[in-house]
């Protein structure tokens, strides 16, 4: 049984270990659709995105009929009253409340800014009276019943609604864009650090593969230091290369491993998840149209589409200044009918008897009209709306700024792209000639024919060139996802990344 109880912990400890040890291997499309669903980025966006829908939605719904129930169960108010006399100083006298009931209350929107409002009310009071003179006590009970229409439109101004639902709408609108921006920026940001994680991986291994060469240089220097076909100096060269090379491998290792801390952090994956990534060197040449890339960039940046829709706020903004200063109206109506009982009984004969006498009691109607025209204001108005007017000028010159620099900005990444590409084919050429040069430089090191310092100058050429490969191969994959980014336009598969529809396109 010690020996099953002992198998069984070492098998769980061996079996924790492999799973701490597997590593997730990932590519730029899984590392991009992993970012889009977990990152903090994306989440918080999303939410934001999400708020401003649901404020769009309760500005939709102020359109809607309304049900409203208030209950006072119960009500209770007892407090001194000052009672006027003629010709003699106050007497203050001592009154209680104690009221049960409630109002219902319909509303309706109508379509021109104002609402119908159907009203009912109705409570049950326990009233008490204390006088100052001798303290007597008077006690009532009634019954309160009313039932009305409300009728209230503001004239002579805009609807506010509507006006209140357009701006909720461009606001939505306008965070649906800055989320579907977002997006693009987490794949740029994403193929950004997934290529300098596998930049430091190949740093990595080019120190290591250095670390190889000079290790073996050594082993060649010390057999031929041995024989006396190299001096010491040579030995010592060799030695304090190979040294060297393990010091860049030892600092190249934790570059890579701080790259993938930082590549976990952005995509939101888990900080201790081992992972590894792949990613393919070999690639067929995007073939980009200048015009193409200019068009699709002023049709779809979403940065001109957001300064629109900030165009448009404050010119909303300008119009409610005006506002400010102009003649307003509001025409209020109500009719209703109100019954009140006083008579001995229990609460349903008060309810009944008041039922009754808002039947033969004359029904409360009113109706009032009013007018504020604004007279002297000693500028504000007038200095409110030019300020606002200059608000939308600054708007409108940053709108036409940002088409502009739209323009020079697509140039210069074409531009980019195109040199990183042909770059890169140079340097793709040059990491082979290098790799052969040093395959020959060693050979002559073995032969005699090479000095252990100048075959640590060919190792150092071929590390600089197989950098430069790799630099020129991730200038242009980003060069290239930023061309994506900023023109919204597949020039691989030739079609658009749709708003909103991003994240179904990858």
């Amino acid at each position: 049984m010690k020996i099953c109880l002992i198998s069984l912990v070492l098998g769980w400890m061996f079996w924790g270990t492999v799973r701490g040890q597997q590593q997730t291997t990932l590519t730029i499309e899984q590392a991009v659709n992993i970012a889009l669903q977990k990152s903090y980025t994306v989440q918080s966006n999303d939410e934001d995105r999400k708020a401003m829908q649901y404020e769009y939605l309760y500005y939709k719904a102020q359109f809607k009929p309304r049900l409203d129930l208030n209950l006072y169960t119960p009500s209770w108010d007892e407090q001194v009253s000052a009672i006027a006399q003629v010709d003699d100083l106050p007497v203050y006298n001592s009154t209680s409340s104690i009221r049960f009931g409630g109002d219902l209350k319909f509303t309706y929107v109508l379509p021109t800014g104002g609402n119908l409002a159907l009203s009912g009310n109705l409570y049950h009071e326990n009233l008490r009276a204390t006088f100052a003179q001798d303290y007597s006590t008077l006690r009532r009970k009634q019954a309160f019943s009313q039932f009305g229409l409300i009728f209230d439109q503001p004239v002579f101004t805009k609807n506010k609604l509507r006006e209140n639902l357009k701006v909720a709408q461009y606001q939505y609108e306008r965070a649906e864009l800055f989320f579907t921006r977002t997006q693009m920026d987490i794949v740029y940001n994403v193929t950004k650090s997934f290529y300098e994680v596998y930049k430091a991986a190949y740093e990595r291994q080019i120190n290591e593969e250095q670390l190889r060469n000079a290790q073996e240089a050594l082993r060649i220097a010390k057999l031929k230091f041995e024989t006396g076909n190299i001096p010491e100096g040579d030995l010592l060269v060799t030695e304090i290369n190979a040294l060297q090379s393990d010091v860049n491998l030892l600092e190249s290792s934790g570059k890579y491993e701080l790259q993938k801390d930082e590549f976990k952090l952005l995509v939101g994956i888990d900080m201790t998840e081992e992972i590894d990534i792949v990613a393919e060197m070999d690639f067929e040449t995007v073939m980009i149209d200048l015009h193409i890339a200019i068009e699709q960039a002023l049709a779809n940046r979403l940065e001109v589409k957001e300064t629109e829709y900030d165009v448009k706020l404050q010119e909303i903004e300008i119009d409610r200044a005006k506002r400010e200063r102009e003649i307003k109206g509001n025409i209020f109506a109500y009719y209703d009918f109100t019954g009140l009982s006083t008579q001995p009984g229990n609460i349903s004969e008060l309810f009944r008897s008041s039922f009754d006498n808002f039947m033969v009691r004359p029904p409360n109607r009113g109706v009032t009209f009013t007018l504020t025209v604004p007279i002297l204001d000693w500028g504000r108005g007038r200095n409110i709306v030019r300020s606002r007017t200059i608000r939308l000028k600054e708007k409108q010159l940053k709108l036409e700024n940002i088409n502009d620099m739209i323009v020079k900005e697509i140039r210069e990444i074409v531009r980019t792209v195109n040199e990183a590409e042909k770059r890169f084919r140079i340097n793709q050429k040059n990491k082979d000639n290098a790799t052969n040069s040093y395959r020959i430089s060693r050979l002559r090191f073995e032969n005699g024919d090479l000095s252990g310092q100048e075959l640590a100058t060919e190792q150092e050429r071929l590390s600089q060139v197989q950098l430069a490969f790799i630099d020129a191969y991730i200038t242009y994959q980003l060069a290239l996802a930023d061309l994506k980014r900023r023109t919204m336009w597949d020039f691989e598969n030739n079609r658009s990344y749709k708003i909103n529809g991003y994240m179904e396109n990858r």
